[in-house]
């Protein structure tokens, strides 16, 4: 029998590896944007065409490479950091596995341009998918500047998966947030389609941090900076009232390098467990400077995922630096970093100094509330309960020998079909909300538990969508015209789909520096909460939904149900409830929210009669 083992053509292994480490444009500007940091660059300009589809260029001030060094540098593994493997354990560059330029080159058309201080000339190549077909002399800056062009070219499986440019762009954004976050001692400029997206001057962090995200942070940030035994903690931390409902400007760093770690955001939320709820994400962008020796990042072809010698270790020291600038700026009441009582908490380089019994008030995220019922010991709390246990004794449970004809399910469908004669199977009693999360309604074959806010986005889903495919929408002008300050990547987006969002009934227009003026809301919008915080939730579900590749009025639809909808933890009136029963059950489709979450659950009589062992 012949042997079937041999080794793969160069060709197809530089295909493999890229694989692996080209995924998307982002991948190559974030791989290139690093190249050039390591080259020791002060300034770094980045242009795109097409999110990146049609080409890139990465253009720096660094060192710069010899006609050897530049042609060795897309040969697999060819690396000017690691000697030795025991190089692999104090590595302080962004890369050193040899493999980014290589597989970037496998599967696009490549010209890299660049020049030593020191010589008079630079060299130039161009390389398409891993072959070098032409190498010269040009003039050109000290530096190096490398354009990439049809990305996936002979891939074409792999560009057919790239997403539309909206999806692409916003993934480049975030690959450049992370770089030039952790490097506010570089010049950064973005330029995307012609239109220069970022100018980023020298800074520090701070003002990185504003210039990234918009000035409107600039009050929110609280410092950390602590130093101990087996790292420094640095950066900026959010304000409790801050925090959002989604995720999102949660960095964290380790030598400068962006990392992913489940293990280390648990930290920073166990700093927060007295001040945040449960359903929001605090603001962070923490710095955490380890001995090279003590953390092994080669474990991924990415270099996101971080491998610490003491993991636990870290995991406390981060919570408790946290915990001591939240409770240096007043966040927590009752952390008393001066004084020795019972209570008092001070930071003496042992992670595990914090009680227990530390007691703080809880504050919501930067949405709160409204008419929160609260319970408070000693209070008459027997109010209410008469009326839930009125005619009780009316209801009858049936004989389990005997099958339900109507069930909740049917009554609920029929109500769909015709309100009107439908309706009296319905029970007249009021329904009742539970936690400020669920309403309650009784039916004559059993009860039906509602979701509010699933109810809600469904009912504005419907809406919405009907809206906006008839051009019925009206807008309820302002009093006073609000602006609104977005960060750079909100107002790009916004400015794409503006002219289809002020059809949502919205009256909004461009004010320049990514600022934009509302002289009106769609009619009916909940006038307590914030319009910025309507349109930051609208924009930021809205990039979300691209994923989906829905189209752009089904995709706002979505957005605005979800932005606009009635949150769990609001307290509605019986009017309320009764209100939005009515419109779920006069929706096409009242089973589930339009993000496929059940509306409603349904409990029958007989069922209930088998869990008491009727």
């Amino acid at each position: 029998m012949p042997d079937i083992i041999q080794l793969l053509p160069d060709g197809i292994a530089n295909q493999i590896a890229a694989g692996e480490v080209i995924q998307r444009p982002a991948s190559v500007i974030k791989e290139l944007m690093e190249n050039a940091i390591d080259a020791g660059a002060s300034a770094i300009k980045i242009i795109i065409k097409d999110a990146g589809k049609t080409s890139v260029q990465v253009v720096d001030d660094g060192k710069g490479m010899s006609q050897t060094d530049a042609r060795m540098s897309f040969e697999r593994h060819a690396t000017s950091k690691i000697r030795s493997a025991n190089d692999l354990f104090c590595i302080k560059t962004m890369g050193f596995r040899g493999e980014a330029l290589a597989s970037i080159a496998a599967i696009s058309h490549v010209e890299m341009i660049t020049r030593q201080i020191n010589e008079d000339i630079g060299n130039r190549i161009l390389i398409e998918g891993t072959v070098i077909m032409k190498q010269d002399m040009v003039q050109a800056m000290p530096g190096t500047s490398i354009t990439i062009k049809n990305l996936f070219y002979n891939v074409p499986a792999r560009r057919k998966f790239l997403k539309s440019d909206p999806v692409e762009l916003k993934h480049i954004l975030d690959e450049f947030h992370r770089v030039v976050l952790a490097n506010p001692d570089v010049h950064f400029t973005l330029h995307h389609n012609g239109n220069e997206l970022y100018h980023l001057p020298k800074s520090n962090l701070k003002q990185r941090i504003i210039g990234v995200l918009g000035k409107q942070i600039n009050d929110k940030l609280i410092p950390v900076n602590e130093d101990t035994e087996v790292a420094t903690f640095s950066g900026f931390i959010g304000k409790a009232e801050t925090s959002r409902k989604t995720q999102g400007d949660q960095y964290i760093f380790v030598n400068k390098r962006f990392i992913r770690s489940n293990y280390l955001n648990h930290a920073v939320r166990a700093a927060y467990e007295d001040l945040i709820t449960k359903d929001v994400f605090p603001t962070y962008f923490l710095f955490l400077e380890i001995d090279p020796a003590n953390i092994d990042i080669n474990v991924h072809p990415t270099k996101t995922e971080i491998k610490f010698e003491d993991e636990r270790l870290i995991y406390n020291y981060l919570r408790v630096s946290l915990k001591h600038s939240l409770g240096q700026y007043s966040l927590s009441p009752m952390l008393d970093f001066n004084t020795d009582h019972n209570f008092a908490y001070k930071f003496s380089g042992d992670p595990n100094i914090v009680s227990s019994d530390l007691v703080s008030k809880k504050v919501t995220s930067s949405y709160p509330l409204e008419n929160e019922a609260t319970f408070r010991p000693g209070q008459e709390s027997s109010k209410g309960w008469e009326q839930i246990y009125q005619g009780l004794q009316e209801i009858k449970i049936p004989d389990t020998d005997h099958d339900v004809v109507n069930t909740v399910e049917s009554e609920a469908f029929q109500l769909t079909i015709d309100e009107s004669e439908t309706r009296s199977l319905f029970s007249t009693r009021e329904p009742y909300q539970l936690h400020n999360t669920y309403i309650i309604h009784q039916l004559k074959t059993g009860m039906m538990i509602i979701d509010q806010q699933a109810a809600h986005e469904r009912v504005l889903y419907e809406f919405y969508l009907g809206a906006l495919q008839n051009g019925e929408l009206f807008s309820q002008k302002e009093l006073f015209p609000h602006t609104i300050e977005l960060d750079q990547a909100q107002a790009i987006v916004l400015k794409k789909i503006l002219s289809s969002v002020n059809a949502l009934g919205f009256e909004m227009e461009e004010f320049g520096q990514n600022t934009f003026i509302v002289h009106g809301t769609p009619s009916g919008l909940d006038s307590s909460v914030s319009i910025e915080v309507i349109v930051q939730k609208l924009i930021s579900q809205y990039l979300q939904n691209l994923e989906f590749e829905l189209g752009i009025e089904d995709n706002l639809a979505r957005s605005m149900a979800y932005s606009a909808s009635i949150k769990r933890g609001k307290r509605l009136e019986k009017e309320e409830m009764t209100r939005l029963i009515d419109q779920l059950f006069g929706c096409g489709m009242p089973y589930k929210s339009p993000s496929g979450k059940k509306c409603y659950v349904s409990l029958e009589l007989d069922e209930l009669a088998k869990r008491f062992n009727h």
